[in-house]
Formats: C-alpha cells, structure tokens, sequence
C-alpha cells in the first residue's frame, strides 16, 4: 500500500503567511502540520509516499528531504496548478500503479493518527473508504448523505445546503479502481476535479464505498483560528522538559517545554507552552497554548494563544493573543500620535482594531 499526500495549494486563507510560506509548513507546536501527517503514515506500516507539489515544491523538498527521517521512501509529484483532488490522482497515476493507496491532505491534523482505518482497509479492501465528521457548518467541506443503514447514498463538494452534518475528513483510502473514476470527472462549478464526484461515480456504479465517522480530534488547519486550535490541542500533551536556560528570576509552572540554546530571563511561563531553541524570552510573560519557534526574541511583552514563527522579534507591545505571527517579522510599538493606527500589512490581510 502507498500513500499520496496533497501538499499544493495556494493556502489562501491562512495569507499573508502563505505569501512566502507552504500552508502544510506553518508550525503547531513548532512542527510542521505536514510532518504530523508524515509520522502517522509511517507508523500506520506505509513506506512509499507520493508527495504532491505546486508552487511551493522547492520549500516542501527541503523541509521533507527524502523522508528517511520519517522512516520514508518520497517521490515528489508536481501538480502545475490545484485543479482538485481527483486530479492529484490522475497526475500520480503512474507513480501509483495498480497499488491501494491513502490519500492524505497535508494540511489536515487527526489526533490518533490512521493506523486503525489503515488496517481494517487493509483486512476488508473496499473499492473505497471515507472517513467523516460532525461538524457545526458543513459547507466549507465535502459532505455525505447516508441511509438509515450507514451507506454512502451521495456526496456533495461544499453544497450551499448541505443534507447532513457529516463532513469529510482529509483522508481518503482507495483500491485502483479509483482511476477509472477520476478519469470520468468534469469540472465543478469551482472549476476543478472533485474527489467527492469521483466518489459518486463510484457510488452510482454500485461499487463498495465505506465510511468510518469518526470521534476523534480533526481539523483542517487551512485558517489561523483552526491552526491555533490544534496548536492548543497538541500543547495539552507536552511534557515538561526544560533543556535551555531559565534564571533565578524566571518561573517555569506547568507543562513547559524550553529547547536547547533557547533562554529565559526575568520571565514568567506558564504552560502548556514551547519556546523554541536559540529564542530569547527577557522581561515578559508567556502564557498557555504558545509556541515560540527558534530563534526569536521576546521583550517586555506579554503573549498568549498564539504561534510565533521563526527569527522573528515581539519588543515592548504590552499584551499579544490569539495571534498568528510569521517568519521574520518585527512587533514593535506604535509612534505615540493621537486617535491613530499605522498600518502597513500585506495582501489580503485582515485587521481587528478596537476604537
């Protein structure tokens, strides 16, 4: 069995981050979401991983490298635009073969990883196996209708009126039969190929297509409020380790991780946090569920419910939570003018002031 993981995309919600970052690279508790779905493939027993790519190729080459640091064999596959999900397939087909495969969204996060759905596929091959979810709104998602008896009747791609609550979950299991499927698809409304149709193809040939709902934590982490969720969800299961270097005026209470190289001077952290290796916290407070990636520097400044990504700089600006902060960049106060706000943000930015 192999796998295939959509790492392409445009990321369009999580800009102006994904302007000059892969979305499936943007840090929860300073890993990679990509890499959390790399280390549940491996340890559902798959080796051979197809890795699709876009616009960002070059980026997820370099964090990914070969995958033998997950325990991987990777093939990267380029997509030349996002034109859907079957149409990640089709362009994999002759890296895929006449092999059963997981599909597997890169910027997707299950608690739990796949290791049970992976099984159970593996004993009763279906042509086909979904893995769905309730959620409150299910319009963003693909959604599934199902009979009284639990079979998959119908599939919708983000319908403006869904018919259940029954989302789909980022991960997808196939037999080959899955190609001649895909091969039948015409663009959405959306203008691309939906796996969901394929899907229906399937379905409306009588074929064996399964779903599995299931309880566990999932998200798609493609904006910064479900991104800050799962970093809130993977903090909750640090164990405290202390490897840098906290002086006798800092505190360290509860779950805390701080990395080697990274220190703390005159602060409070409060856990669950991680302070990434070579970043500096001095004269402030950390507060629960945030992550500091390497090399930042933290001064006289409060911070919380938020991620920090790498070589970036938060100096003198009171309190910061429920923040997205990129690579980079520099937080510092405003000039004091009156009744003012001095903006200078990048495309597609979205701006909460309170006046």
């Amino acid at each position: 069995m192999k796998a295939l993981v959509l790492s392409g995309g445009a990321g369009t919600r999580l800009r102006p981050i994904t302007h000059t970052s892969a979305k499936q690279l943007v840090p929860v508790a300073n890993k990679a979401v990509l890499f959390y779905g790399l280390e549940s493939i491996a340890a559902a027993g798959i080796t051979e991983v197809g890795v699709i790519v876009g616009d960002t190729a070059r980026e997820i080459q370099d964090a990914v490298g070969d995958g033998s640091a997950f325990g991987l064999n990777v093939t990267y596959i380029p997509q030349e635009r996002p034109l859907g999900l079957a149409h990640a397939v089709l362009v994999a087909r002759d890296w895929l073969g006449d092999d059963d495969f997981v599909m597997y969204l890169g910027d997707n996060f299950i608690v739990g990883g796949i290791s049970g759905v992976v099984d159970a596929f593996r004993r009763t091959r279906p042509d086909a196996q979904i893995l769905l979810t309730r959620v409150k709104d299910p319009r963003p998602f693909g959604v599934a209708e199902l009979d009284p008896d639990g079979r998959v009747v119908g599939l919708e791609e983000k319908p403006r009126h869904p018919k259940s609550d029954l989302a789909l979950v980022g991960v997808y299991l196939f037999t080959p039969v899955i190609h001649d499927a895909v091969r039948e698809v015409t663009p959405s409304w959306r203008g691309e190929l939906e796996i969901t149709h394929a899907l229906q193809h399937l379905i409306d040939a009588h074929a064996d297509v399964r779903s599995t709902v299931i309880e566990g934590y999932w998200k798609d982490t493609g904006n910064v409020a479900d991104m800050l969720e799962v970093n809130r969800t993977v903090l909750e299961g640090l164990t405290r380790r202390i490897d840098g270097e906290v002086d006798e005026r800092s505190q360290t209470v509860g779950r805390v991780v701080v990395e080697e190289g990274a220190r703390i001077v005159n602060s409070r952290i409060v856990g669950p946090a991680v302070v990434g290796s070579g970043t500096v916290v001095e004269d402030s407070y950390v507060g629960p569920f945030t992550s500091i990636a390497e090399n930042c520097h933290v001064a006289d400044s409060e911070l919380e419910f938020s991620i920090v990504l790498r070589d970036s700089s938060i100096h003198g600006v009171g309190r910061i939570e429920s923040s997205l902060i990129g690579r980079h960049v520099e937080v510092t106060p405003a000039p004091s003018v009156p009744s003012a706000h001095r903006l200078v943000l990048g495309d597609h930015s979205k701006v909460q002031i309170h006046t």
